[in-house]
């Protein structure tokens, strides 16, 4: 099974915010390759890095970059089911995100790095011709947000904890306070940090089915204050 490299490539500069890119990923929803691996979550707002290996999804990755550039990473419900290759059970909500990234090595294999765009739902799986599956999927969209300023408040008190996690951890700390700069809406950053700190695949898909982005800045916010508890325990005493 293809898989994310272990070492993550310099992110991209962000997209431009126009309506053809949004056009695009309406387009791409009702045909859009699956990309099933085991234990992998792709968050809106956050960049995956892929290894491209099988002859199945190097065909995909072909196919992908002629066309909307598109697919859907959906976990698999058992890990087990990673070398299967047939039709495994994928989780139904998953990430679509857009290919920003391709290069092709010698022998075919790619490595790619995706942007997540959105949060899907499974509608159904298509008929296929190619070695890769296709699906349909629609937008997962927030619940409404019944209190701004709680909302701004969670925020706020999020952006402090992680700029003192950042001030515990020298060697991951500006890549933290850089993740801050760039995310200014607190769904944004919530999913980004979900990405970058939550290590637990079974609690990140668990984020990414939930609808109440007041509760999954405060799932991450707890995240954070037990990395804060775990590094601070193993500083020297002075």
């Amino acid at each position: 099974m293809s898989q994310p490299p272990s070492q993550p490539p310099e992110p991209p500069p962000p997209p431009p915010s126009d309506s053809a890119a949004d056009r695009a990923l309406r387009e791409a929803l009702g045909r859009l390759p699956l990309f099933p691996l085991p234990g992998v979550v792709l968050f809106p707002h956050a960049l995956l890095p892929l290894h491209i290996f099988e002859e199945r999804y190097k065909k995909m990755a072909r196919d992908l970059l002629s066309a909307h550039r598109h697919l859907a990473v959906a976990m698999l419900e058992s890990p087990e089911d990673g070398r299967a290759s047939g039709r495994p059970p994928v989780r139904p909500i998953m990430g679509v995100g857009e290919v920003v990234v391709a290069h092709e090595l010698p022998d075919g294999r790619f490595n790619m790095v995706v942007r997540g765009r959105v949060r899907v739902q499974l509608e159904q799986e298509l008929p296929s011709d190619e070695p890769y599956r296709l699906i349909s999927a629609s937008v997962r969209a927030d619940l409404p947000i019944a209190n701004a300023g709680e909302l701004s408040d969670a925020d706020q008190s999020l952006r402090a904890l992680v700029g003192r996690l950042a001030e515990k951890i020298p060697e991951g700390g500006e890549l933290l306070r850089q993740l801050l700069a760039s995310q200014t809406a607190a769904h944004e950053l919530s999913d980004a940090l979900a990405a970058a700190l939550v290590v637990d695949p079974h609690k990140r898909q668990r984020l990414l089915e939930t609808r109440d982005g007041l509760r999954r800045i405060e799932i991450v916010t707890a995240e954070v204050v037990a990395m804060i508890g775990r590094v601070g325990s193993t500083e020297p005493a002075n």
